[in-house]
């Protein structure tokens, strides 16, 4: 295969490193079977990537413009859909070589050097196992669950740097722990799994305990019929007192744990805001937020805020300090994002009767209002209805 220069490596780059996309959730029976043959398509194009050995070596020229960039920058900028940490690990695994010696993660480039990246990562299967964790169940019947998840725990397997790190600890683990039998509409890495919320961030998940309810819950979200509610607080003072964000998202060209809304295209995405409070701190101004969101995409509530110049208290991913000066050399971090889902209302697929569900933020985060001096009653003043 000849080098290829440039940012444009094409769908070799997905196989590489199996950094392909998946399906959405099915949303109904007609949404059902266009979303199993996109995921069903996906994945036999995975399959015959992954299949193709010949493809590899892959081999590029770094341009003149690439020169003093880390060549796990340049790798992951050339690889669509692929991470710096996964590009990280094919260095690791000395699949990558410049000019026939193998790569470090920290060398910068000059210019000109051949970089040949010999295969993918090697690493066992992701999986879903029964594992004893704690759960929160607020609400349970035959046919769903409602959990308050904490945050610090992952959906469901996926990335990381070891064979823990990837597949245990999880909700689904939980789960499956917990109640034994759940839905197979997402596949067995996401028994009972109908939407998803990020690793740092807490509250309240509905998750399906047969395929019949997971199709009809599928269906509400896919109709925008689930309310969910979010408690943040953000960076500065925001103007408007109530506002919508509506720009589309796509993911980060540059930093691919990233999602983005300055590039053309992408997703729709809709977020909703009121303010609850303006709040003048030791550690700073800040705005303690309301949200509804009339879509799920991924990082959404994150992206939007960060776009409007207010990102998420501990969210460093997208901006926010990792730590708070509050005067006398104190400073104060929290760990996780201040962004908590208060509250989940949706129909039930069996029985057709409205159900509401909703739990205040977590201890940790009532400690980190306290600590830069806000009363925590302010999150139980008033109700917002956006």
């Amino acid at each position: 295969m000849p080098p290829l220069r440039g940012s444009f490596i094409g769908a070799y780059a997905h196989s590489l490193v199996g950094a392909y996309a998946r399906a959405p959730l099915i949303a109904s029976a007609r949404v059902a079977r266009s979303l199993s043959a996109q995921r069903d398509a996906r994945d036999l194009c995975f399959t015959k990537f992954c299949a193709m050995a010949e493809a590899f070596p892959i081999t590029f020229v770094v341009a003149a413009e690439n020169a003093g960039q880390r060549i796990d920058q340049f790798l992951a900028a050339q690889l669509a859909e692929t991470s710096r940490a996964r590009v990280q690990e094919l260095i690791a695994q000395q699949q990558v070589l410049v000019n026939e010696a193998p790569a470090k993660a920290s060398l910068r480039l000059r210019g000109n050097e051949q970089v040949r990246v010999l295969g993918a990562v090697q690493r066992p299967p992701l999986r879903a196992m029964a594992e004893e964790i704690p759960l929160d169940v607020v609400y349970e019947d035959d046919d769903l669950a409602v959990i308050n998840k904490p945050a610090g725990m992952k959906v469901h397997a996926g990335a990381g740097a070891t064979e823990g790190d990837r597949n245990r600890g999880t909700l689904v683990n939980a789960l499956l722990y917990r109640f034994g039998k759940l839905s197979k509409t997402g596949g067995e890495l996401r028994p009972g799994i109908v939407h998803r919320l990020d690793k740092a961030t807490s509250g309240l998940m509905v998750v399906a305990k047969n395929d019949l309810a997971h199709r009809q819950l599928a269906a509400q979200f896919a109709r925008r019929q689930v309310r969910k509610t979010y408690i943040a607080l953000v960076h500065g003072s925001m103007n408007q007192d109530t506002g919508t964000v509506d720009s589309n998202i796509s993911r980060d060209r540059v930093r691919r744990t990233r999602m983005t809304t300055r590039r053309e295209g992408g997703r729709e995405a809709i977020t909703h805001y009121a303010v609850k409070e303006r709040l003048d701190t030791a550690g700073g101004k800040f705005s303690l937020l309301e949200l509804r969101i009339g879509t799920g995409r991924t990082h959404q509530i994150r992206v939007h805020l960060a776009s409007l110049g207010h990102p998420i208290v501990g969210d460093a991913l997208y901006g926010a300090p990792r730590s708070l000066r509050l005067g006398n050399e104190e400073s104060v971090s929290l760990g996780r994002n201040f962004l908590h889902s208060a509250s989940l209302e949706f129909i039930h697929p069996r029985t057709g009767v409205a159900m509401s569900f909703s739990r205040p933020v977590p201890r940790e985060l009532k400690e980190f209002l306290a600590a830069i001096g806000m009363e925590c009653k302010a999150l139980e003043a008033r109700s917002l209805r956006l």
